[in-house]
């Protein structure tokens, strides 16, 4: 049994930690959820009980195992480092710490050793990156990948509670033939568009968002020479992020011995008949954990080269889920580290 805190409780992907923990059955003796002083007062639901969403503070961390957070980075970076020292092991979803190389960064389905590293700080991955790896990982042990063409169809809740108000806001007004509101998270209207641009841009042309999706995927796989080309898109969804995936492996790979590997693979469920219109949807994802995985095919020219679909709900196992898995990766270790 762990001493448990949610730091920030009251956002989209804090609530759904909660949530998961309760779903999950997570061993817990005392729990306590935290925020930013303007959303401490609020009240959370746990297990039955009430409780009151409190201020983060140094106090707070006291006696705490394990701290799942979802801030922006730079509360991350003052307060993970605080709870770190406190003596809890921070499970931290912001890109505050991805990249830092004493800091893992694990997906539980690729590379659950890595929590073992950890020294007070585990980063959570980006959401796009989290279920291309999984996808991915099964390909790369049995042809090992060497290339990765994706394109993301990323949902408005990726910008967080925000952007999801955004959507919905400029949807309704459509619906009652008003003007579309003027974007204010956005660079432009989400509905009825489609914005190639996620996060901001960078001088080599890419965006943060894409960059994301490079760096993190060779530190989870732990392979530098995979050549990962993203065009990283914000569409006018509401839930589930979906990817369009070329890979290029080492050796040949059929389409039939993708579907047998990912039919194997912890996480991934293949969703591929073609003949009944059945492949991986973003509203089909929604609330599921999973990662979904259809459209299988060679290239028509190179047989080394894979083509799919991926779809998976980007607050669940793009953020929330992965989040939990990996406390429950650490309550595996011996309980001096967990």
């Amino acid at each position: 049994m762990k001493n448990v805190a949610v730091v920030g409780a009251s956002g989209a992907v804090g609530e759904r930690m909660i949530r998961l923990l309760e779903e999950r059955n997570f061993p817990i003796s005392a729990i306590q959820f935290l925020a930013s002083p303007r959303s401490a007062g609020k009240t959370v639901t746990f297990r039955g009980e009430s409780h009151t969403v409190r201020p983060i503070s140094k106090e707070a961390f006291r006696g705490v195992d394990i701290v799942l957070s979802s801030t922006p980075g730079g509360v991350s970076r003052e307060w993970s480092p605080i709870a770190a020292a406190a003596g809890a092991v921070v499970v931290d979803n912001s890109s505050a710490f991805r990249m830092d190389p004493d800091v893992p960064l694990v997906v539980p389905e690729v590379n659950p050793q890595d929590v073992a590293k950890n020294k007070g700080i585990i980063a959570n991955p980006n959401c796009s990156t989290i279920q291309m790896v999984v996808a991915l990982k099964p390909l790369h042990d049995a042809a090992r990948v060497l290339r990765v063409v994706v394109s993301t169809y990323q949902s408005a809740s990726g910008a967080g509670q925000k952007g999801i108000d955004e959507f919905e806001d400029q949807t309704r007004a459509w619906g009652r033939g008003e003007p579309i509101p003027a974007p204010a998270k956005f660079a432009h209207p989400i509905f009825n568009n489609c914005l190639p641009q996620i996060d901001d841009f960078l001088p080599n042309g890419f965006t943060k968002e894409e960059m994301k999706m490079v760096n993190e995927t060779r530190k989870i796989m732990g392979d530098d020479s995979i050549d990962v080309c993203p065009t990283c898109v914000r569409v006018p969804v509401a839930y589930s992020h979906s990817e369009s995936i070329l890979v290029e492996t080492a050796r040949p790979l059929s389409a039939e011995e993708a579907l047998a590997l990912w039919r194997e693979a912890p996480g991934v469920t293949v969703v591929d008949d073609p003949s009944q219109l059945q492949y991986p949807l973003a509203a089909s994802a929604e609330g599921r954990d999973d990662v979904f995985v259809g459209r299988i095919r060679n290239d028509l020219k190179n047989p080394n080269a894979l083509l799919f679909w991926c779809v998976s709900d980007n607050l669940r196992k793009g953020a929330a889920t992965n989040a939990v898995q990996i406390a429950e990766e650490l309550l595996k270790l011996e309980p001096a580290r967990a």
